[in-house]
């Protein structure tokens, strides 16, 4: 059931990776589990010992139920090569170290997820590599910011936490004429929303842990690549002795199947609840791309063609005990990190000691929240409660 150039993404999410006759008539490749793996004959593992092997010769290479996983993944991306990790930041980290070398300069947004800001100034910078922040707005600017010695830009569009958009087309043009390399974190978006590598991008990177495993249960992460570049990325990350157990897997290309129902109704939800928001007396601020009148609206409808259910606030300035009374009483917003599953999240986040590029100066407290799949009226109703916690407790 192998997907082809004419299908939608929808329908790859449901048929790529996928072989059942191969497997009994099996709907879902199965759980291997496997170390060693045994070849018949001396001659046959004289041949698994080659590079051009394309068969499976060690688990932590891989497995059928990793090349399933993969392929699907691959399509979905349309590119030649991904490789699962044991996390969205073991994918950050192996595509880092795949692409620097000491001496080299990086380009990193200044709104990227925090991890990804620590690995570079705390390991890439003892190894010898210097990181330079940049403002994520700045677009075909950035060529400014290259010297000779910049081989990697790094985006993250939307940004976390602030959710800028960023002129992806334009970074990686002025990238390549340069002759850097362009990666992306993709995880707000997913390939069904926006895919990287038709504006430039040369590496995808996607916390698979958030919308395709989908039930808060899974931690993983993909990184994908074409020619020489997907085939270096792939054996980095087996050099680093990075892989996924068979269960992560097996749930991660279940969770891809109903992908495209989740998102899409995980980023209408978010979308009733951010105009909702922005209509609050408590709220200073709405930070959603999806949204007209917000910052990035414009490049995020040229460029994206979905929105997910993840998005910030920012409150006007209220006291501790209010905004504990705020949170402490929501009924269906669990206050906990990660996102993508069935169920709704909330948490505060203060940017300002992680922003160097483009300070923080908002005075009112940032909340992220994540639009699950509960009723939105439900949802409404449960900040509305909390509002009025807020108000009472003054």
């Amino acid at each position: 059931m192998s997907s082809d150039d004419t299908m939608k993404p929808e329908t790859r999410l449901v048929h790529a990776g996928r072989q059942p006759h191969d497997s009994h008539g099996t709907v879902n490749p199965p759980i291997y589990r496997a170390s060693t793996i045994l070849q018949p004959t001396l001659e046959a593992w004289e041949e698994s010992r080659k590079p051009s092997f394309a068969g499976y010769r060690y688990g932590l290479r891989e497995t059928p139920t990793t090349r399933a996983f993969e392929t699907a993944m691959a399509e979905l991306y349309r590119a030649d090569r991904c490789v699962a990790v044991s996390s969205g930041l073991a994918a950050i980290t192996a595509a880092l170290l795949a692409l620097t070398k000491a001496g080299d300069h990086i380009l990193v947004t200044d709104s990227a997820y925090e991890p990804t800001r620590i690995f570079c100034d705390r390991m890439l910078g003892q190894f010898g590599v210097e990181t330079e922040y940049y403002d994520p707005r700045l677009g075909a600017g950035i060529a400014d910011l290259i010297r000779p010695q910049t081989t990697l830009v790094f985006a993250e569009s939307p940004g976390s936490l602030t959710f800028e958009i960023q002129d992806v087309p334009a970074i990686s043009a002025a990238a390549r004429a340069r002759g850097a390399k362009t990666v992306i974190d993709n995880t707000w978006a997913t390939a069904l929303y926006y895919n990287p590598f038709e504006h430039g991008v040369d590496v995808v990177i996607e916390a698979t842990t958030k919308y395709v495993a989908g039930h808060s249960d899974v931690l993983m992460g993909v990184i994908l690549g074409n020619g020489n570049l997907g085939r270096h990325l792939h054996t980095t990350a087996k050099i680093l002795g990075l892989c996924c157990g068979p269960e992560e897997l097996y749930l991660a290309q279940r969770g891809l199947r109903s992908m495209a129902i989740r998102l899409e109704r995980s980023g209408a939800t978010g979308l009733t609840l951010a105009g909702w928001l922005a209509a609050r007396p408590e709220v200073a601020r709405v930070l959603h791309p999806a949204l007209p009148g917000d910052p990035g609206h414009t490049l995020w409808r040229r460029d994206f063609s979905g929105t997910c259910g993840l998005f910030s606030i920012v409150l006007r300035p209220v006291a501790k005990p209010a905004l504990s009374a705020f949170f402490n009483g929501l009924r269906l917003f669990g206050i906990g990190a990660s996102w993508g599953g069935y169920e709704s999240l909330i948490v505060p986040v203060d940017p300002a000691s992680m922003r160097t590029a483009v300070p923080w100066a908002e005075a009112g407290t940032l909340i992220r929240l994540y639009a699950g799949l509960e009723d939105p009226d439900d949802l409404v109703a449960d900040l509305a409660a909390g509002f009025e916690r807020m108000a009472a407790a003054g």
